[in-house]
């Protein structure tokens, strides 16, 4: 048995995890990196005179006594009301994500179902209004928004990143949609249900998968937004990206650093336990063909 186990490393197997490995390495090393320097000082974590203060932390235990320090976190959460940014994000993914989800499925399901041509050209023009850089939506939005005074509120924020996001939404899933034969609908409704009744009761189920990724991706295109959120939502308001930015500092105003690379990974964890809670059903709805449709 051992032997034949041998026999199938082969050295195609070898070289295929090893690159494996490297890009694991790759990816997580900036991530994890940034993990560590975070509880470090600034003077440790971009030193000029030996960058591997950073991994002792020398000026860190000089500072604070300690080689690790939770300075960067209390700074960004608790001085600088970080929390406030991560609340306005979680209310501005949550309703985009639902609403363009709702609005998505139901249009992708109606499109797929259409025997129209019209289909076509309404999934065409919404894939231009999709490619169209972010920054020229929002600057035909600014002079309504300021004439209406409805800017730097969530709300019109979260209507225009839905507009943004539905394109993409009624993409992938039509795409799912198509793979899903029609028999299912039609033996439903001859079972008696209405049309509604045969979508929501036999065929969300078995698409439940492609929702999941259709939903991670529109969270990501919210959570990890700039353009839109930096320009149209107050100070008070802002999300954590546009937050993360402001602690840099400006030319006329100096920052802290190590504010930002706490909230940066504050902001990171999230996003792995989401995929890491969902990974089976994005698998299955990235399998299930609806990237490649």
């Amino acid at each position: 048995m051992a032997t034949k186990a041998q026999s199938r490393i082969t050295p195609l197997t070898v070289i295929s995890v090893s690159f494996v490995i490297l890009w694991l390495v790759i990816a997580s090393f900036p991530f994890l990196w940034t993990l560590w320097g975070s509880f470090k000082v600034e003077s440790d974590f971009f030193s000029r005179a030996d960058w591997r203060n950073a991994l002792y932390g020398v000026n860190t235990v000089r500072e604070t006594g300690s080689a690790f320090t939770l300075d960067g976190y209390y700074g960004a959460w608790v001085q600088e009301e970080f929390w406030r940014a991560a609340l306005n994000t979680g209310i501005v993914v949550g309703f985009t994500v639902v609403i363009s989800l709702t609005i998505g499925t139901l249009g992708g399901y109606a499109l797929a179902r259409s025997g129209f041509r019209y289909a076509f050209w309404l999934l065409m023009l919404a894939l231009v209004f999709r490619a169209m850089p972010h920054i020229t939506l929002v600057s035909g939005y600014l002079l309504p928004f300021f004439e209406w005074n409805i800017w730097g509120i969530l709300p019109t924020t979260i209507i225009v990143l839905v507009a943004i996001n539905q394109p993409f939404t009624l993409w992938m899933l039509h795409s799912f949609f198509l793979n899903i034969p029609k028999d299912l609908d039609e033996s439903a409704m001859v079972d008696g249900c209405t049309r509604f009744q045969a979508f929501r009761h036999v065929i969300i189920p078995v698409m439940w998968p492609g929702v999941i990724t259709t939903g991670l991706f529109s969270f990501l295109l919210a959570y990890n937004d700039f353009a839109v959120t930096s320009m149209l939502l107050s100070e008070r308001n802002e999300t954590m990206i546009p937050a993360i930015a402001s602690f840099l500092g400006t030319t006329q105003e100096a920052g802290n650093v190590m504010f930002a690379v706490a909230a940066v990974v504050s902001a990171t964890v999230p996003l792995f336990v989401l995929v890491l809670f969902f990974q089976r059903q994005i698998v299955s709805g990235l399998t299930a063909g609806a990237v490649k449709g």
